[in-house]
């Protein structure tokens, strides 16, 4: 067998201020054929795995490029044709194949594309013709289109948020696919549009009881190859935004169409339960305050680089600033300016500086310190699971008995060795502020003596009945109470 791999994603918030072009790319991922690392990022494990089974297969695998970039605004038109096309180029060049296995987002928006994945999987499809097999990895973060579903065999989506498990899911697709190869299996997906938006965290119920029922129904259910709930993603404006369920079965369409239905109502049934409990940031202070005992994780959970933000927000940190809270560290604030005058200083300079907000309105005022200049690090990264990622040049300063890590590579806060890398035990703090949705969850809570999920500022559109969207359906809930009745 001659099997093609490749990656490219990115997660679109098509409300968010940051541009997306090829050194956004570059800065996060972009390995050409052959270079990519044997570890693999959130969306390239079909690459790494891939490597593993054709090697135990005896099968041929032709790897073309892998790109990356962290979350953020629409990426430019020029730049996506140009990554897509390479990929594509790849793919023809290596002609004849058996199938093509990718490792795709599904929420990347270009400037005149807003089905990004949509349009490279019908160009794939297009390439090798009807017969070759075709499939995907994807976030569930992400949109489901008919016109993807019609270009590809079959997707297969990380079921957890924190998504901990994008190896696992990747080893999943090659099962289904070598399986599909060897001829004992044909798959077929059937979909079930759940009518609605929300934000399902796994690391608590109801989420995890039914994620944790998806794989016992993969273990029991006869014909069933595979189950996905494809979350949707609020911050991206485009026409078929929204969750959806999808049941992968060996050719019994039947079998999957009323398994997505009855799980996807079930879905819609706990609407709005999922999400855990949000406080405001006086709130937020008063608990590390009164906490016996630290480190008190506050995770700004809407101010996340992972959601497409800048992640330069201040008002937690101002609001603990204003209340004369010590013995903080805070895990990160993006400012390349900021680091760029750190290291121009040099390590153990007491310069004056200002830092933050300085990227969207509502996300608190630029902090005006006369700071130490405690570390510095070139090419900063912290751990993901298996995998790293990087937060570029970074600096610790400090200030009135508040640490704070600088990054010139926006991401979120996925693991407390991004405190570490720079020199600070965040087990010795009183407060660790983060900025991150949930994925921070599995490796903080391993050391937090209490976790506070804190909504400060607006800079990021989470009230989707709120949200002014232009393309995005106005017949789901929460826009609607009853999208059923419309």
């Amino acid at each position: 067998m001659r099997i093609f791999t490749a990656a490219l994603a990115t997660e679109t918030n098509t409300f968010s201020p940051i541009a997306v072009d090829k050194r956004a790319f570059e800065a996060s991922l972009h390995a050409k054929p052959g270079q990519h690392p044997a570890t693999p990022t959130l969306c390239t494990a079909p690459i790494t795995v891939g490597r593993e089974v054709c090697a135990r297969e005896g099968w041929t695998l032709i790897e073309g490029t892998a790109s990356w970039a962290d979350p953020a605004g629409l990426v430019a038109r020029a730049t996506y044709e140009e990554l897509r096309d390479e990929i594509l180029g790849q793919l023809e060049a290596a002609m004849p194949v058996d199938a093509v296995v990718l490792g795709l987002h599904g929420a990347m928006v270009a400037q005149g594309y807003d089905d990004a994945e949509g349009d490279i999987l019908t160009r794939v499809r297009a390439l090798v013709g009807p017969d070759v097999l075709v499939c995907a990895e994807l976030d569930p973060h992400s949109h489901l289109t008919g016109k993807r579903a019609a270009a590809a065999d079959f997707f297969v989506y990380f079921k957890e948020f924190p998504h901990t498990d994008f190896v696992d899911r990747a080893r999943d697709l090659w099962n289904i696919a070598a399986r599909t190869l060897r001829g004992e299996v044909r798959p077929v997906m059937s979909v079930f549009d759940c009518r609605m938006i929300d934000v399902f965290p796994t690391s608590k119920q109801p989420m995890r009881g039914f994620v944790d029922r998806l794989f016992a129904l993969e273990q029991s259910e006869p014909g069933l190859l595979s189950l996905s709930v494809v979350h949707g993603f609020m911050a991206g404006d485009v026409p078929e935004m929204g969750t959806k369920v999808i049941a992968v079965t060996d050719n019994q369409p039947e079998l999957g169409g009323a398994l997505a239905e009855r799980l996807g109502r079930e879905l819609f049934a706990m609407r709005g339960t999922f999400m855990v409990s949000q406080v405001d940031e006086q709130t937020a202070v008063d608990a590390a305050i009164a906490a016996p005992r630290g480190p008190v994780v506050i995770a700004d959970v809407w101010d996340n680089p992972g959601g497409g933000t800048a992640g330069d927000a201040t008002v937690i940190l101002g609001e603990l600033i204003r209340r004369g809270v010590q013995d903080v560290a805070v895990g990160t604030i993006w400012d390349p300016i900021a680091v760029q005058i750190c290291f121009a200083a040099g390590v153990g300079a007491q310069i004056p500086l200002r830092f933050g907000a300085k990227s969207a309105p509502m996300t608190g005022n630029s902090i005006d310190a006369v700071v130490t200049v405690k570390a510095l690090r070139n090419n900063a990264e912290m751990r993901f699971g298996e995998s790293f990622a990087p937060f570029g040049d970074a600096a610790w300063v400090s200030f009135d008995g508040i640490d704070v890590i600088l990054n010139s590579t926006r991401a979120q806060s996925f693991d407390p060795s991004l405190f570490s890398v720079m020199g600070i035990d965040p087990t010795l703090r009183k407060v660790l502020l983060i900025k991150s949705t949930n994925h921070f969850y599995d490796s903080f809570s391993r050391i937090a003596s209490e976790i506070v999920y804190c909504s400060a500022g607006k800079p990021y559109p989470n009230r989707p009945a709120e949200t002014d969207y232009r393309k995005a359906p106005r017949n789901i809930w929460p826009m609607v109470e009853d999208p059923w009745a419309h």
